[in-house]
């Protein structure tokens, strides 16, 4: 789980300031406002983390197979008001799931560009309890190894470069003698924090009337839900290890109103349909309305993922209606508890974001497990504000038309139809 993300120079922002990321972290705001690049940060450091490349210092992307996306080169990431420091920040802190080594750690990376156009570090650092590992560029892509509070490196050269951002090199481990296994534990806990968030854009697959399945086991998600269906169909064998998913997934569907239970047919010795039961009627997937198919990723991801994992949503409430919207706040919060998933969620729903305040009030979560960002741009970039909710999720500083100006509508209203009542009347 990520508990702190800390950006600077980053895209849209100058600095974020320390960003609290709780069990369930919502970022609201308006278009292009810089949400993404928040989310992106973190997919940055896990493609980078995940590359068969252990050299790389920072993967921006390009593999469409591999990637979950495409930065571009270093200028494209460096923010457009960066002034004469042309480099960007990372920062984040984290908890380690099960029985990890290093139950928490913190990494902070600057990020330059060579000679050679190739982005590169410029100063890492990892550190947990007593132990910060540093590592710092100097002339020639050589680096500096420092521990703790010693002022004299450990060692210099080209050989101490990190690697895939989060990881000294074997040189540098010999180099720290009794604190190398906790400098490795600490880049391994990392790495599986990492490897372990799972990510499900705005834009998701259309459901087929069949599919082929050759009972292989499922593996990512994908983050289109381009897999999701072979999640489903794996969950429908009797002895599956994700047996339950389609129980989870067909629970929230009844509560969100929009149906009653899934199933999955064999239609042939590989080929498989979906069906979804609606007022007693069970039709094909691709009969129901697309509200269905949208919502499906989202609800399986919550359950297919392993637990405490880290699961990252852009808009999960597409086509679905104002009820369905709330159900999802629901979802999230007890998902969250029951199998120790942390969501991160970037929406435009007032529906669900009204339900996380509802939930609050009842006592059903707490402003200490939800966490709530406002983001909106001008031209010199991204602002945040983490929204103040008591206990009785009231918000005590709303921005301004946070959620439009319903206000200003009915006064507008108001107006208009005062003014139609005249003309009737002759007044």
């Amino acid at each position: 789980m990520f508990t702190r993300l800390h950006l600077t120079q980053f895209k849209a922002w100058r600095d974020t300031g320390d960003v609290s990321l709780r069990p369930v972290t919502m970022l609201l705001g308006t278009n292009s406002s810089g949400k993404s690049s928040l989310i992106q940060s973190l997919l940055l450091l896990k493609q980078t983390a995940m590359s068969p490349d252990r050299t790389i210092h920072l993967n921006l992307g390009g593999d469409d197979l591999r990637d979950y996306f495409n930065f571009g080169d270093f200028p494209t990431v460096l923010t457009q008001n960066s002034g004469s420091e042309r480099a960007f920040t990372i920062s984040l802190d984290f908890r380690s799931r099960g029985q990890a080594r290093v139950p928490s750690g913190s990494f902070e990376a600057t990020y330059g560009q060579a000679s050679s156009g190739a982005t590169v570090i410029r100063d890492l650092s990892l550190s947990t309890g007593r132990h910060r590992f540093r590592v710092i560029r100097r002339e020639r892509g050589a680096y500096s190894l420092l521990v703790d509070g010693e002022n004299q490196p450990r060692g210099k050269g080209r050989h101490l470069a990190p690697e895939r951002s989060i990881a000294l090199p074997a040189e540098a481990i010999s180099l720290l003698e009794k604190e190398g296994s906790v400098a490795e534990d600490l880049s391994l806990a990392l790495r599986r924090e990492l490897e372990a968030i799972v990510y499900l854009g705005p834009l998701r697959r259309k459901p087929e009337r069949d599919y082929v399945w050759n009972r292989s086991a499922p593996g990512e998600i994908g983050s289109d839900g381009d897999r999701v269906i072979d999640v489903l169909l794996a969950s429908s064998e009797r002895n599956s290890e994700y047996h339950g998913v389609i129980e989870g997934v067909s629970k929230w569907l009844n509560r969100m109103g929009i149906a009653k239970r899934l199933e999955v047919r064999q239609t042939s010795r590989t080929r498989y349909e979906i069906m979804v039961e609606r007022n007693g009627i069970m039709a094909n997937l691709r009969d129901v309305g697309i509200g269905v198919s949208q919502v499906l990723p989202v609800l399986t991801v919550a359950y297919f993922s392993s637990k405490g994992n880290t699961v990252i949503l852009e808009e999960p409430e597409i086509h679905l209606h104002p009820l369905a919207q709330s159900v999802l706040g629901e979802m999230f919060v007890e998902v969250s508890k029951e199998r120790d998933i942390q969501f991160i969620v970037e929406t435009h729903s007032e529906h669900l974001f009204r339900r996380i305040q509802t939930l609050i009030a009842k006592q059903k979560t707490s402003p200490a497990q939800c966490a709530m960002y406002f983001v909106e741009g001008d031209r010199r970039g991204a602002h945040l504000q983490q929204l103040e909710v008591d206990e009785f999720g009231t918000v005590r500083n709303w921005p301004k038309n946070f959620f439009g100006d319903s206000a200003g509508e009915a006064r507008e209203q108001a107006l208009a139809r005062a003014h139609r009542m005249r003309e009737r009347t002759g007044a």
